[in-house]
């Protein structure tokens, strides 16, 4: 038992028992399964096509994107995790939700896309990581991790109880997913089912049976991995480069010397700990031998820097992989109980992440890598298969599309757009946003990514840095995919600067967004509690 168990009562009984809902009405409406990873790269997904997801596939990520849509322009409003699952829960931007910064109370009373789908005559029900610090509201039942939750041997929280649960994350995340799918297939309701899983989140412990699978794998490095961050102070200014920020021993498992198994610095030696005995054997047997080859050549410089980078990819990947087999596992449940027809799967990430990128690891930026999340949604027979989506879309019109497919009614406030009309086929395309805004406000804070606000199109981007810094970017992303040439002061653009911080403002005026200058001198701290 912990201390967290105080906090029981806001959920209720936990059950998947039904009313009397007809159920003509549950053959009407869509069953839902939201899976959603913890810090998943886009470019990490096979059916994306970057040169990464070759050598690291993810085939069972991939059948969703045969049976539905992959977007190729998802983006979120604030790249970092707790705000991000906020956003999602009620399709509007943090400052309207207020949940803006990871430490942050979520305000559980307030209207949610479960709450909404339960009223509808949803059974639901949310497994896994949760990472708002409030308990969770709008499901029949839960199960989340503690916090950021442990790769070996989680605590988990419900209603009842605390327990440790012997075993590796992401399968026990899967276990408990299935199993409540089995009891709820049965109800007389539609079900909704949030599957939150922790990887591949830092610090990537790969489960043992994956641990080596990348190790003879050589990862492309980016052609800016050794970015020196020329026109682009902010940049300059963060704590997240792979071979200068990175924690060698929680990170990167380095350990002190040829034959030790004691890790470099390790800033969080408990989650080390949790392994047991037996688990930590067979885990220093699967790294000695890599370590001692690495402490042996005495690699300095330039060559440290692209080891470490390979060792990150490595773990990794291997953690990715355990998420892969993870979905394999739920289409096939589906499949084989003959309910693939008439649910929705999505998949997606709270974030997007940098994987090399400018040299980092993390997100925080607007900067593509890190603002551009994964989204695929497969629904077959409803949802047209191959598609591939080039529309603006955000985190915010997750909520009124899921709601747009159960035949609810969108509440007024919610931010975001159903999504529903850009997978009907017709000769006329679905009005949609030209542009999405996004706002990132924690600084001071871990990785020390400054404050910023901005606006991206089609083909341009415009960013404000404040608060301790004052400066805008912009960027042509046709002609600079990977951000690398800020164009704020080349007198070629000033045209377009203009354009864009017109547009900027709209979107600030159409979200409600307060004046920035309210938060310029206003210091953000983490909420106690």
């Amino acid at each position: 038992m912990s201390l967290a168990i105080g906090l029981v009562g806001c959920n209720g009984t936990q059950s998947t028992s039904s009313t009397s809902t007809e159920k003509s009405e549950k053959s009407s409406k869509p069953n839902i399964i939201y899976i959603m990873s913890d810090d998943h790269a886009f470019q990490s997904i096979s059916a994306y096509g970057s040169e990464i997801s070759k050598v690291a596939p993810t085939p069972n990520i991939d059948r969703l994107a045969e049976t539905g849509v992959i977007f190729d322009r998802s983006y979120v409003t604030n790249s970092l995790c707790g705000p991000s699952r906020a956003t999602m829960l009620t399709g509007k931007f943090g400052h309207k939700n207020g949940f803006m910064q990871n430490g942050d109370l979520f305000d559980g009373s307030q209207q949610t896309l479960p709450k909404l789908l339960q009223k509808g005559g949803y059974q639901t029900a949310m497994i896994g990581k949760w990472h708002i610090k409030s308990l969770p509201t709008g499901f029949d039942y839960w199960d989340m991790l503690n916090d950021q939750g442990e790769y070996f041997n989680p605590d988990f929280i419900s209603a009842t109880d605390t327990v440790k649960i012997e075993g590796y994350v992401t399968d026990i995340i899967t276990d408990k997913s299935l199993a409540w799918l089995e009891k709820a297939k049965d109800g007389d309701k539609p079900f909704a089912l949030w599957m939150h899983h922790k990887a591949p989140h830092r610090n990537w412990m790969p489960d043992l049976k994956y641990a080596a699978m990348y190790d003879s794998v050589t990862f492309p490095v980016p052609d800016n991995y050794f970015d020196d961050y020329k026109g682009r102070k902010a940049a300059g200014l963060q704590k997240m480069n792979i071979y200068k920020d990175m924690y060698e021993g929680h990170d990167l498992k380095m350990s002190v010397a040829v034959g030790s198994d004691s890790l470099r610095y390790d800033r969080w030696p408990h989650i080390f700990a949790r392994l047991t005995p037996e688990q930590r054997a067979e885990w220093d047997k699967i790294y000695r031998g890599k370590n001692d080859a690495m402490n042996a050549a005495n690699l300095e410089g330039k060559d440290m820097a692209l080891w470490k980078y390979q060792r990150y990819m490595q773990d990794y990947h291997a953690v990715l992989k355990s998420v892969d087999v993870s979905i394999g596992r739920v289409i096939d449940y589906l499949e084989e109980n003959n309910l693939r027809d008439n649910t929705i799967v999505i998949y997606t990430s709270d974030q997007g992440f940098f994987v090399g990128e400018h040299g980092w690891f993390d997100k925080r930026f607007m900067y593509e890598e890190s603002s551009r999340t994964p989204l695929l949604i497969s629904y077959p027979g409803h949802i047209p298969a191959k598609q591939l989506n080039h529309d603006l879309v955000q985190n915010i019109d997750y909520a009124p599309t899921l709601l747009d497919y159960a035949g609810l009614e969108i509440p007024e406030d919610i931010q975001g757009m159903s999504m529903k009309p850009l997978f009907e086929q017709g000769d006329e395309k679905a009005e949609w946003r030209d542009a999405i805004y996004y706002h990132y406000y924690e600084f001071p804070g871990f990785h020390s990514v400054r404050r910023q606000y901005g606006v991206r199109t089609d083909r341009y981007k415009l960013i404000k840095f404040y608060f301790r810094i004052n400066e805008w970017e912009l960027y042509d992303l046709e002609k600079d995919p990977k951000e690398m040439h800020n164009l704020y002061n080349d007198p070629e653009y000033v045209e377009v600067q203009k354009m864009m911080k017109t547009k900027l403002d709209e979107l600030m005026v159409k979200y409600e967004e307060p004046p920035v200058k309210e938060w310029v001198n206003k210091k953000i701290v983490r909420k106690k509690h």
